[in-house]
């Protein structure tokens, strides 16, 4: 009787095929929509602001609502992928934010614009973890081939984020600041024409026959992924204690600490999220799997992901604040002036695959987290004379390190988990990533509450320090991940309910 090798030396010897290709290349849309909204908003802020008599915290809510949505129901879209199927969550994500996106730019009002950014989150919860499930299972979940697919899929996030200010500033001078919003549609239309056209419906994976046998190797309790319910009181919970703690603090500095709304929402976040955490020790089907966080690597990798987001996320609010408010830039020059700064991930996302399948998940984080700190440190010396040049170091600097980095971290997630958890995994560290960004946004935000230069300059200051620390503590985190992290399946015993979760 022929049989297969499903060893891990004959799953390494797979192709990466036109058929895999296609696909990284359709489910990478999501990706390149949900950062292209990222830099592309955060140029058009001034205008915004003027536009529709917004203030700070009205910007940092315009910001923080799609970041907020995208968070709190990405975990939900993980297991509903799991459930339902990863290329249906997709469609139905692409699809809602394709019309979100049409109703940011019809907003009138600010309070229409902050509603139509978190209906957009919702759809980019339901696109951004279901693409990761769709990368892993057409990779066979093969390490090297993983590793290439997930830095060819950030590369793609990379170049949008590296677009977008530059295609901001054009649109927002040629059409005004709401045809942002407009260029998400084609973009998202070609993303469902190629999707229902590439994307197989079926599990089995789109390599080869190789990867489709690799795939087999999935536990018998994978069926059961299917069959977990929708964990209603978890995800209400979450979405209570993240968006009243981003809430109190936005709203902090302009109120004060003592302001009852303030410091309610922070009790309120609190009391959240120990019920939240009580929650999702006792229910049957949780939300999110507290188990997960029993594996070393993965909650090292969960948190080095909230060091960078929250670092990344607050420094771009802040940066776009102080080029357009400090140095008087148009839109346009704002968005050339940021080039660099978002450019620099393209290179070093794909040079990431690469050392991540030579040298393992813990030595690009290392590395990465390092070289970002040095970029933020740099940017606590700017000021508002500053010569352009002199931001060149660190604008080139944050990308490259973070580049290198979130690839390893995010292949190191999903080898860390059974293949039938991907979907969940991938969820869980975007949704830290995510939460982490917001709450980036709403505490860095708050350290230049009024637009005015001096302020400016020194919340950069300030932001540039804390984002330093952050990295240096990504330094520390990326050492407890293990070293052969992106080649290490974890498979659970036949009696994994009954054991406790394996340290890694």
């Amino acid at each position: 009787m022929k049989t297969v090798d499903t060893s891990p030396s004959a799953a390494s010897t797979v192709a990466f095929t036109p058929a895999l290709a296609r696909i990284v290349a359709t489910v990478s849309v999501g990706f390149v929509v949900t950062q292209l909204d990222v830099t592309i908003v955060n140029i058009a802020l001034a205008r915004i602001g003027a536009d529709l008599h917004a203030n700070v915290a009205g910007l940092q809510w315009i910001v923080d609502a799609y970041t907020l949505a995208f968070a709190v129901l990405m975990l939900s879209a993980g297991v509903l992928g799991d459930r339902f199927g990863a290329r249906r969550m997709f469609i139905a994500g692409i699809g809602l934010f394709a019309l979100a996106s049409l109703g940011c730019g019809l907003a009138n009002d600010a309070a229409t614009l902050v509603t139509g950014r978190a209906v957009q989150g919702v759809g980019a919860a339901a696109m951004l973890p279901n693409s990761l499930a769709l990368l892993n299972r057409a990779s066979g979940h093969d390490p090297k081939l993983r590793a290439r697919a997930v830095g060819l899929w950030t590369a793609a996030g990379a170049v949008s984020i590296a677009a977008g200010p530059v295609i901001g500033g054009v649109l927002i001078a040629a059409f005004g600041w709401r045809s942002i919003f407009w260029v998400n549609l084609p973009i998202c239309i070609a993303g469902l024409i190629a999707t229902f056209a590439w994307v197989p419906a079926s599990a089995s994976s789109a390599s080869s026959p190789a990867t489709a046998a690799t795939a087999t190797k999935a536990p018998a309790s994978a069926p059961a992924a299917r069959q977990r319910g929708l964990d209603l009181p978890g995800q209400l919970l979450a979405i209570v204690a993240l968006t009243a703690f981003t809430g109190a603090v936005i709203e902090g500095r302009p109120r004060g600490i003592g302001d009852p709304l303030v410091a309610g929402g922070l009790i309120v976040a609190a009391l959240a999220a120990m019920a939240f955490i009580a929650v999702e020790s006792r229910v049957a089907t949780p939300m999110l799997p507290l188990s997960l966080f029993g594996k070393r690597t993965f909650s090292a990798a969960v948190l080095f992901g909230i060091c960078v987001n929250l670092s990344y996320y607050g420094m771009v609010f802040v940066l776009s604040l102080y080029l357009q408010h400090v140095r008087g830039y148009t839109p346009l020059q704002a968005g050339l002036a940021f080039l660099p700064l978002t450019g620099g991930f393209l290179v070093s996302n794909v040079a990431s695959g690469w050392v991540v399948g030579r040298f393992g998940a813990r030595v690009p984080m290392i590395v990465g987290a390092v070289i970002g700190g040095i970029g933020y440190t740099a940017l606590a010396f700017v000021d508002r004379a500053t010569p352009l040049p002199a931001l060149l170091l660190p604008f080139l600097l944050i990308p490259s390190g973070m580049g290198l980095a979130v690839p390893a971290m995010t292949t190191a997630i999903l080898a860390s988990v059974e293949p039938q958890r991907a979907g969940t995994a991938s969820a869980v560290l975007n949704t830290a990533r995510q939460a982490g960004g917001a709450v980036g946004v709403a505490v860095f935000g708050a350290l230049v509450s009024r637009p005015e230069s001096a302020q400016v300059v020194a919340g950069l200051h300030i932001a540039a320090m804390v984002s330093a620390t952050l990295l240096a503590t990504g330094v520390v985190l990326g050492a407890l991940v293990h070293p052969d992290a992106h080649r290490r399946e974890s498979r659970p015993a036949p009696d994994a309910d009954k054991t406790t979760p394996t340290m890694r």
